[in-house]
């Protein structure tokens, strides 16, 4: 054999050798499709006792501050007031359903008659979002029972509705709802009708932590917002509803009051009495991008918490979030 054709031979196999050191396309496809899921702050959903919970890969920065997805955000010790994280919790913007909560606190402190039957009106359909709504005109429920539907599934039909029948009407309503706000000292609060659809009910985080210390305090309000869900007799059928907060379900959490809410010029908003770490705290997530990044920026500040309870010295260091 000639010294040329050994040369030749002898180049092909050094290629062949270098080429199974490669991976195969089909090798480079799968390790694309699963390294992000390994490196990135992302989160899937898995199922444990029938309980669905979210599953975190990521929960702190760099510097070990909690990575949170929300603009704004506050958490604060219930008993000594004493702010454990701040991030623009100054800010006023709309709250959306969170709304609902000065709503429930108003119904329930007036002690109407929770029996009494109240129906669904034309006034009540949102004619500025135009959401949906399960409660049809003409549907008729108890106040009570509508009172619970404003709180547990957000039920904008309803609130409305406890707003209209209110002694005076709907404006009288929402005159009481400024009013009192501003008896709590929630100077960066105003609203303009008892839903939350609307971008001019506005607030801040600081406001809306004394809105939820305040809101605990109701038997009533911690029963119906926490409750998981609850079947409604509608005439001569049942209706199933569930609450809007997936963290009540999860026997992680210990959570004795809560509110979520959302439109476009709100984000994804969640407000929560829950106790972590052994201390009563209040959290305020307002201005959340995705679906479920306020419920994993609230995952992501118990986790933070628990860990810095857990550390030898014992202690919780105050961080003033960017951003």
């Amino acid at each position: 054999m000639s010294q040329a054709m050994k040369r030749f031979l002898q180049s092909v196999a050094a290629v062949a050798i270098c080429a199974s050191l490669l991976p195969t396309a089909a090798d480079a496809a799968q390790k694309k499709k699963v390294e992000p899921h390994r490196v990135h702050r992302i989160y899937g959903m898995t199922k444990h006792s029938s309980v669905v919970r979210a599953v975190i890969p990521a929960v702190y920065e760099k510097n070990g501050d909690p990575a949170l997805k929300s603009t704004i955000a506050l958490v604060m010790d219930q008993d000594t007031h004493e702010v454990l994280l701040a991030k623009n919790d100054s800010t006023v913007q709309p709250i959306a359903s969170i709304t609902k909560l000065m709503t429930g606190l108003l119904i329930s402190e007036a002690k109407l008659p929770m029996d009494e039957m109240l129906t669904i009106t034309q006034d009540d359909v949102d004619t500025e979002k135009h959401s949906s709504s399960r409660l049809r005109v003409g549907t008729t429920l108890s106040r009570g029972e509508l009172l619970n539907l404003a709180l547990m599934s957000s039920e904008n039909r309803a609130a409305h509705a406890l707003g209209r029948t209110y002694p005076g009407g709907l404006d009288k309503f929402v005159e009481l709802m400024n009013a009192k706000a501003q008896m709590l000292g929630m100077k960066d609060t105003h609203y303009v009708e008892p839903t939350g659809l609307s971008s001019h009910n506005q607030s801040s985080a600081q406001d809306l932590a004394t809105l939820v210390k305040t809101a605990y305090d109701d038997p009533l309000l911690r029963e119906y917002t926490t409750m998981p869900g609850k079947v409604v007799a509608i005439g001569k059928r049942t209706m199933e509803f569930h609450n809007t907060n997936r963290l009540v379900k999860n026997p992680d959490w210990d959570i004795g009051l809560q509110k979520t809410g959302y439109i476009n010029e709100a984000g994804r908003c969640l407000v929560m009495q829950a106790k972590v770490a052994g201390r009563k705290l209040i959290m305020v997530f307002l201005d959340s991008a995705g679906r479920l990044s306020r419920i994993a920026d609230a995952e992501r500040v118990r986790h933070w918490l628990e860990r810095q309870a857990s550390a030898p010295s014992g202690s919780t260091v105050i961080r003033q979030v960017n951003g």
